[in-house]
């Protein structure tokens, strides 16, 4: 007759050991998100300094909006000098 508490202590032992590997392996898993997240952070903040580095600046905006306006003015004249109306 088989003594019941070294049958449970074995289950028991056995159903920690794979609650242990389960945890370490979850564990493990986290850890190596929170690499990728890491990496990937750095990734899109290195993307928001590239960005941020070639918007347009006021100075050049102002000088390209003013020669579009002169532009858009030479052909009100053109149209306003025409001679067939």
């Amino acid at each position: 007759m088989p003594d019941y508490q070294v049958l449970f202590n074995i289950v028991i032992g056995i159903l920690g050991a794979m609650g242990g590997w389960m945890l370490n392996t979850m564990w493990v898993s986290l850890k190596d998100l929170q690499a990728a997240d890491t990496k990937l952070a750095e990734k899109v903040s290195a993307i928001e300094v590239l960005v941020a580095g070639q918007y347009v600046t006021r100075d050049e905006f102002t000088v390209t909006m003013n020669a579009v306006f002169l532009k858009l003015d030479k052909i009100q004249d053109t149209l306003n000098n025409k001679v067939d109306r």
